[in-house]
């Protein structure tokens, strides 16, 4: 299922580095708690001590079968664990939860018949639950990657405010075949010419390339369809609520291009440009090789601009 989709947005060289000092790690741990909403919905609360109420932020990750701390099967980053870290030290609660894909592998259970609005569903059961929770008063959505369309489509009246970390602007077909053209000319015109036959056909595309089995083959049609559908740069475009968008300037999976869309689409929206800071929210090098080890070594640190923009963000509305 959709578990493979994460091959295509890694980087292919994976090599070692210098570690970066340790992320600075979250406070007493008897402020967490582990809060699973339903049997799909297995998550992690870390709510400050504050006599008042405080900010929540519902996290949503990326592509791939996920865990609540930003870690597939194969990598293994913490991303979204430091980053809850971080918010909390600014006396801001939040919410992090494995993707149900992540839950149903973990679990050895069918994954086939997962799409796109399942994900959608999750969020907005989250949403729901936190909405009538006293202990917060305000509600934020951060959706990485994947997580920001999802993060789009789960607004609700009861959410304050949207926070868009390395989101797409163009649909996904769009952006894999930029992805591939850039990585691997004349892929890129295969995948077209394989999406543009998904979406005019009910039946599955058959003589799909090998190398293209893992984006666009047979078992993973049905999930792409369902995400092809919406367009992020229109979807934005109707939201009410505060919006900042964030992407970094060594983001190799999604370009700062794609962020300057989403904003352009919605001018209202605060932009955020970050020097430094890859897909993962963590500061890196100028070195490619280095650079990617930031996807399976935790010891890379979350961005401080990253973390200063969005307390501001938070607190300010």
């Amino acid at each position: 299922m959709n578990k493979l989709i994460i091959a295509l947005f890694l980087p292919s060289f994976l090599m070692a580095q210098d570690a970066f000092k340790m992320q600075k790690k979250t406070v007493a741990s008897t402020l967490s708690t582990t809060l699973d909403i339903n049997p799909l919905i297995k998550g992690t609360l870390q709510v400050p001590e504050s006599n008042d109420a405080v900010p929540l932020v519902i996290m949503i990750t990326g592509s791939g079968p996920n865990d609540r701390n930003g870690n597939s099967m194969m990598t293994r980053n913490d991303s979204h664990k430091q980053l809850a870290a971080a918010l909390l030290e600014n006396s801001i609660a939040t919410y992090r939860y494995d993707k149900r894909s992540f839950t149903l592998v973990k679990e050895r259970k069918p994954t086939d018949d997962i799409s796109f609005d399942d994900f959608v569903l999750d969020a907005q059961a989250v949403v729901t639950h936190f909405a009538t929770d006293d202990r917060f008063d305000k509600l934020f959505i951060a959706g990485h990657s994947q997580g920001s369309l999802v993060g789009m489509l789960a607004l609700d009246e009861s959410v304050d405010g949207f926070i868009s970390l390395a989101g797409a602007a163009d649909s996904i077909d769009k952006v894999i075949i930029e992805q591939l053209a850039a990585q691997a000319p004349g892929l890129d015109k295969q995948a077209a010419v394989i999406f543009e036959k998904m979406k005019k056909q009910d039946s599955l595309v058959s003589n799909v390339s090998p190398v293209l089995m893992s984006i666009a083959g047979p078992g993973i049609q049905p999930f792409m369809k369902s995400w092809m559908v919406y367009e992020p740069a229109n979807l934005i475009a109707s939201i009410e609520q505060p919006i900042m968008i964030v992407n970094g300037t060594r983001d190799r999976q999604v370009s700062v291009a794609q962020a300057k869309k989403l904003h352009a689409a919605q001018p209202s929206s605060q932009l955020v440009i970050i020097e430094g800071m890859d897909h993962l929210f963590k500061k890196v090098s100028d070195d490619d090789v280095m650079a990617a080890k930031s996807y399976v070594d935790p010891s890379f640190p979350v961005h401080e601009e990253l973390i200063d923009a969005m307390v501001k963000f938070i607190k300010s509305e």
